[in-house]
């Protein structure tokens, strides 16, 4: 299969042009089709002459995944249900807030993790997306806003972004890139349940974005029950790969907390989470589960919501509560499962 004018970084781009004889502002006249005037169709990049209009063609795939359902919530969330190359599916959101639009995109189709309040679960994995198919994502959802400003991009669809740690870097690395995407990578979150040894390697790789692990419970057994993860990559492994991490980032790490009714919003709970994220640079996210109907569990009232947040002000660093958004077309946190 012909690789994807998307797979490309700069670079890669300049290096196929050099191999061709072209000239060198060759580069900068595609990049601008593609980034500036949001086009993949080689024909219509008609300040190219047709001799190299036709070797893209032949060298390179465009396909872009088509958007064959679009859900909007009365809070004006916008879900994307979009078609693969090969038929599989995935779902993108896309959250407007003020002068801010976040897109949450997907990093692979399915998931392995099986975390049990999760909808994505219910798939399995199916097989990890390329680079191009994450890049589509948030290619689509700037044609989408039109003259609007695509603001923040997090990885928290469907799948585990580090069990397609080569593409997602990538995709991120061509995304943070000036001549392409060109977001900072303070805009940029990468979502994990806490995958140890793809930790490191991308603490390791030096690629500057930020980090969020899905922790929801700071007890062994409990985050056992929601996250099978944990047991292959205990909380006291996980905390210390995570103070490891934060040596080789200057962002904070983010700590996304689902709260479920009766499991995880006691005084136990509360204990056990003040005491992980004493020591940790950080941010905390507090989030009700959103409502899955094939899923067994409940959402907390505003009231058991209150009560945890106060007890958790002991915490140094700064606890918010994040209202879904969404929840009305099952596109909030842990309710993607590629549905049609």
């Amino acid at each position: 299969m012909l690789a994807h004018i998307l797979n490309l970084l700069p670079f890669e781009l300049k290096n196929y042009l050099l191999d061709i004889d072209e000239p060198k502002y060759r580069l900068k006249q595609i990049l601008n089709w593609i980034y500036k005037n949001r086009t993949l169709d080689f024909s219509l990049m008609t300040t190219l002459p047709e001799s190299l209009r036709q070797k893209l063609k032949n060298d390179f795939h465009n396909f872009l995944p088509e958007i064959i359902k679009v859900d909007i919530s009365k809070d004006g969330t916008k879900k994307f249900l979009l078609s693969l190359n090969d038929d599989n599916k995935i779902e993108m959101v896309l959250i407007p807030n003020d002068k801010k639009n976040t897109l949450c995109i997907s990093s692979q189709v399915g998931c392995a993790r099986n975390c049990s309040f999760c909808a994505t679960a219910s798939l399995g994995l199916i097989r990890n997306l390329e680079v191009y198919e994450i890049l589509s994502q948030v290619f689509l959802a700037i044609k989408e806003l039109e003259e609007n400003k695509l603001t923040n991009i997090v990885l928290m669809g469907m799948g585990e972004p580090l069990d397609n740690l080569q593409n997602v870097i990538k995709a991120v690395k061509i995304l943070q890139e000036e001549q392409s995407f060109s977001f900072s990578p303070r805009r940029i979150t990468i979502s994990t349940c806490g995958i140890i040894p793809k930790l490191k390697k991308l603490a390791d790789c030096g690629l500057k974005v930020k980090l969020a692990v899905s922790l929801n419970s700071a007890i062994q057994e409990k985050r056992e029950q929601l996250m099978p993860v944990c047991r292959k990559y205990p909380l006291t492994e996980l905390k210390n790969a995570l103070l490891d991490f934060r040596k080789k980032t200057t962002f904070r790490i983010t700590f996304e907390y689902v709260m479920i009714k009766d499991f995880n919003v006691g005084k136990e709970d509360t204990k056990a989470l003040l005491k992980f994220l004493g020591d940790i640079s950080c941010k905390l996210n507090v989030i009700k589960w959103n409502e899955v109907s094939s899923l067994p569990f409940k959402s907390p009232s505003e009231e058991e919501v209150a009560e945890f947040i106060l007890r958790m002000q002991k915490l140094s660093s700064a606890v918010t509560y994040r209202k879904s958004r969404g929840q009305d077309i099952d596109a909030a946190c842990g309710q993607l499962a590629g549905n049609y």
